[in-house]
């Protein structure tokens, strides 16, 4: 549970830094070697990574010092604190509420960076001429906005919707999108971007294909 509370937050802001990332490419191109250096990049990242850590060591730490009784098995694939919370046999609403304006804070602060920086972004684009530019420009953002789409829908349909709507199986099913399938198409979408990446597979793919043909040859012979 504390390294689900960790990595959700820290990939947050981390999500942020990256849009932040694509506002300096794109906005300021010809200084980006110079404001994006590595000392900058570093610092970065250890923010991203900072807010994790009391925000999964107050969570993690407060949740099992509740008493539980009864059944002890977590209605879900994953230590998450809504199914284990209702394991708990206590009051629990002080800590619901420090939940909520947790997660609020979590979720909003870095989705607020995000869409500031591409408001910038947008204008920026629409004020290139050329319509190769534009389309250019936009492919840089694209890979990244697919991926904050998936994480912060899924997220935000899992732990913002009435509970009245939540049933557990479409929150498991909702939490393999944010935990699963999110982390597993990083690589794919922002690889795919590479033209290294691309002339790989397509050498791969032609490869395979060859030997497939000439072994169906072989076979028929």
């Amino acid at each position: 549970m504390y390294f689900f509370f960790f990595f959700g937050v820290s990939e947050c802001f981390l999500l942020a830094t990256m849009a932040y990332d694509r506002y300096v490419a794109i906005c300021s191109p010809l200084h980006y070697p110079v404001i994006m250096n590595p000392r900058t990049r570093a610092k970065l990242a250890a923010v991203s990574w900072f807010p994790g850590i009391p925000m999964a060591t107050v969570q993690t730490t407060w949740l099992f010092s509740f008493p539980f009784c009864g059944s002890n098995k977590v209605n879900h694939f994953f230590c998450d604190s809504l199914p284990v919370l209702r394991l708990v046999c206590a009051d629990t609403a002080l800590f619901e509420v420090y939940a909520i304006l947790g997660t609020i804070l979590v979720v909003m602060i870095p989705c607020l960076l995000i869409l500031c920086s591409y408001t910038r972004i947008a204008a920026a684009i629409l004020k290139i001429p050329s319509a190769k530019g534009k389309h250019k420009a936009f492919s840089t953002c694209s890979s990244h906005l697919l991926v904050v789409s998936v994480f912060y829908v899924s997220s935000s349909l899992t732990y913002f919707r009435p509970k009245s709507n939540n049933s557990p199986e479409s929150k498991k099913m909702l939490s393999l999108c944010y935990t699963v399938v999110t982390p597993m198409l990083n690589p794919i979408i922002y690889t795919l971007r590479n033209n290294e990446v691309k002339n790989a597979l397509g050498r791969t793919f032609h490869k395979t294909m060859g030997v497939r043909t000439a072994f169906c040859r072989r076979f028929e012979v």
